[in-house]
């Protein structure tokens, strides 16, 4: 059971549904455990909700109302706190991601978010979004930069990331662009804040993932995995998908360039990029 925390109920509508639901569960005599039981689900995620730590999640709300008597009342607070700056297919994974243990991911044609620049963040927002406002695609770059606070975090995640060599060719806003990217990559290697591997063409064929993918494992709950293509994503939790996930990785990591060889092919390039 996830124990208690103070939390101000007023302090966002994730919040409030955690406290709403607290109080109506509470209120029907029912244990986090009893409520996840009816619910088809654990204790410990029920206490998830109501501590605010994870996103309501509208099939779940449907059943609280259910439960617990309580009309479509959960379920309208339930719209209310899913509403994110990031897109509804990679929200909860934007939350996950800020309390992962460890962070393993295979990029296979773009930089991931955590490690992109301003710069690329844009470029890259322009090309996927051709129509889309300044202000707008000025929203999109500062959301994706703000993920990248738990970098710096007192006790920052693990993140090892496994870039193709696609991902440093692909010159992406043009040559001082990508030369302020791979040196940023670079920076946050030497500085220890990641870990970073490439995989080269002579060996992608021994990579058996041919998309983005996110490992993320937790302290206290089962690891998730992400997967993402153009202007879709999806959260995996089953056990069994989650553990072929993570035997894919290591064999992408297993062909990938060893670290040390990974950083100086990414300085090299980022050489290229500065010669006419």
């Amino acid at each position: 059971m996830t124990e208690p925390r103070q939390l101000d109920p007023y302090a966002s509508p994730k919040t409030f549904y955690g406290a709403e639901l607290r109080r109506l569960r509470e209120a029907a005599g029912l244990t986090q455990s009893q409520l996840g039981e009816r619910a088809f689900c654990s204790g410990t995620y029920v206490g998830q909700f109501e501590t605010a730590v994870r996103r309501p999640q509208p099939d779940t709300s449907r059943l609280f109302d259910e439960i617990l008597g309580t009309g479509e009342h959960l379920q309208r607070l339930c719209r209310l706190a899913r509403e994110n700056k990031y897109p509804d297919y990679f929200a909860e994974a934007a939350e996950l991601e800020q309390m992962a243990a460890t962070i393993s991911e295979y990029a296979p044609t773009l930089v991931p978010g955590l490690l992109q620049t301003e710069g690329y963040a844009r470029t890259l927002t322009h090309a996927t979004l051709p129509l889309a406002s300044e202000q707008r695609v000025e929203e999109i770059v500062r959301a994706r930069i703000d993920r990248q606070f738990i970098l710096g975090e007192p006790t920052p995640s693990e993140i090892w990331v496994v870039l193709h060599e696609t991902v440093l060719r692909v010159p992406m806003g043009g040559p001082s662009v990508m030369c302020e990217q791979l040196l940023h990559i670079s920076e946050l290697v030497r500085s220890h804040q990641v870990m970073v591997q490439v995989l080269p063409f002579a060996s992608a064929a021994e990579a058996p993932m041919n998309g983005m993918v996110s490992v993320m494992t937790f302290r206290d709950a089962p690891p998730a995995v992400y997967v993402e293509s153009a202007h879709t994503g999806c959260l995996i939790e089953e056990p069994s998908l989650v553990t072929r996930y993570q035997k894919s990785y290591d064999l992408v990591r297993v062909a990938a360039l060893p670290t040390k060889a990974s950083l100086a092919l990414i300085e090299s390039v980022a050489e290229e990029y500065t010669t006419p």
